[in-house]
């Protein structure tokens, strides 16, 4: 290898290629911004031996804080259990909104509207789920545990819901 007058080896800038920068995405804080459960089936007195029926409805948000890269990411849960049947009865309700404040460094500005709500969701989801578990065993009911959410096919779906409304809003 070729040397220069110092001893030293010349720096290789001539056909090395620089190392592509890694997205950084640090969790700053986590919190529960709103919570309500309601137990309908103790309320109305109506004893349900059945497999109930539940529905999952998930939403996301995110905005940018006041401080460089920080940003709010809000994971939106709506949890309905009703008895199956003719005419379904209400069980219970919970609804959730759990949130997580994240630094995020790296991401190329035309990515960092998917990152935030589908990566974000990601780290939050399993403490979302811990809750749930905990708040439907501590109401009265066997412990509710979230199957795994695919983020990307949510993400699409909202895109998708967002369009439409948008060429709603046009015709």
């Amino acid at each position: 290898m070729a040397q220069d007058e110092t001893g030293a080896a010349p720096a290789q800038s001539n056909g090395a290629q620089q190392q592509p920068t890694l997205p950084k995405m640090q969790i700053l804080g986590q919190f529960v911004r709103d919570l309500s459960f309601e137990n309908i089936a103790a309320q109305k007195s109506t004893q349900s031996q059945l497999q109930p029926d539940i529905q999952v409805q998930v939403a996301m948000d995110a905005r940018k804080r006041s401080t460089e890269n920080q940003y709010d990411v809000i994971m939106k849960l709506k949890i309905e259990s009703k008895t199956k049947g003719d005419t379904p009865e209400p069980i219970f309700l919970l609804e959730i909104e759990y949130g997580g404040i994240f630094s995020i460094e790296n991401v190329a500005e035309e990515q960092l509207h998917p990152f935030l709500l589908i990566e974000c969701p990601r780290m939050l989801f399993p403490f979302v789920r811990r809750i749930v578990s905990d708040v439907t065993r501590d109401g009265g009911f066997p412990p509710l545990n979230l199957d795994q959410m695919d983020f990307v096919a949510l993400y699409r779906q909202q895109l998708a819901q967002r369009q439409a409304a948008q060429q709603k809003a046009d015709a």
